[in-house]
């Protein structure tokens, strides 16, 4: 036997259904203008009279609009990059670009250290806690091994001498959460404003320190350990990717290697 629909069979069910919906008020059709329940009646009939009135004129067909195209952060970065005239405009630029979402989790905006007439520039990867915390780049323990592997070679961030001072920055200013590595769309947003940082301070060298900052500048996926070591040029310049100091804390039969990359670069210096 063939089940058969309530609605169907007892007309007295959909009766009782209408009659509700009337008492709750539902009483109009829908109208092609709003209607305010709450106006007087004589309001309401001209409400209703206006929205079954035939519309003056043509009727004009509505324009499909497509969402807005999303604004590409490379690009802004490298236009906001380009119109910095000096170091000061730089980070203020930096400071005003909101397409990174890094910037809203960091303390401070870290941009660099050091004396801005060395001959030497060291380009890190990104800032840990403690740099979040001062607003300066390698103050960490890593930072501090750093300061110590170029104290061997008579170099350092406070010394006052061209020819011995050094130049500090990261690529990423701001921190990532739990010091995780930064994704390649964070890198590729941020490389302009590195390669203008360059550009401004023009040193004679620059020290890629580091897997990430490495891969970013040299736009590789190479690893940091087949790189180090090879002179290469950057935006014009000798360049020569190192092993991280946070790298050496972890594996301190590396710093052979890092002792090897030193004097490699204070051979280059004296000549």
């Amino acid at each position: 036997m063939t089940a058969t629909d309530p609605w169907e069979t007892d007309w007295q069910l959909a009766r009782a259904a209408l009659e509700w919906q009337v008492e709750m008020g539902a009483d109009d059709a829908i109208c092609d203008a709003p209607l305010c329940r709450y106006d007087l009646p004589e309001k309401r009939e001209t409400a209703q009279a206006a929205a079954s009135a035939p519309a003056a004129g043509p009727v004009s067909t509505p324009v499909a609009v497509g969402p807005e195209p999303l604004a590409d952060p490379v690009a802004i970065a490298t236009q906001a990059a380009e119109s910095a005239p000096d170091l000061d405009a730089l980070q203020d630029a930096l400071a005003a670009f909101d397409h990174c979402d890094l910037k809203l989790g960091a303390r401070n905006l870290v941009f660099a250290d050091g004396q801005r007439n060395a001959r030497v520039m060291i380009i890190g990867e990104a800032p840990g806690r403690e740099e979040d915390r001062q607003g300066r780049p390698f103050v960490g323990e890593a930072g501090q091994l750093l300061d110590r592997m170029f104290a061997a070679i008579d170099m350092g961030r406070e010394n006052p001498d061209p020819a011995h001072a050094l130049y500090i920055t990261n690529i990423l200013p701001w921190r990532p959460p739990q010091n995780r590595d930064p994704s390649a769309e964070e890198r590729a947003m941020m490389r302009p404003f590195v390669q203008r940082h360059i550009e401004l301070i023009d040193p004679e060298f620059v020290i890629l320190m580091g897997r990430i900052s490495a891969g970013t500048m040299l736009n590789t996926t190479e690893g940091i350990t087949r790189l180090r070591g090879q002179w290469c040029d950057l935006v014009g310049r000798p360049c020569l990717p190192m092993l991280h100091p946070a790298y050496l804390l972890r594996n301190p039969a590396m710093k052979r290697h890092a002792w090897a990359d030193l004097l490699s670069l204070q051979a280059k210096l004296r000549t």
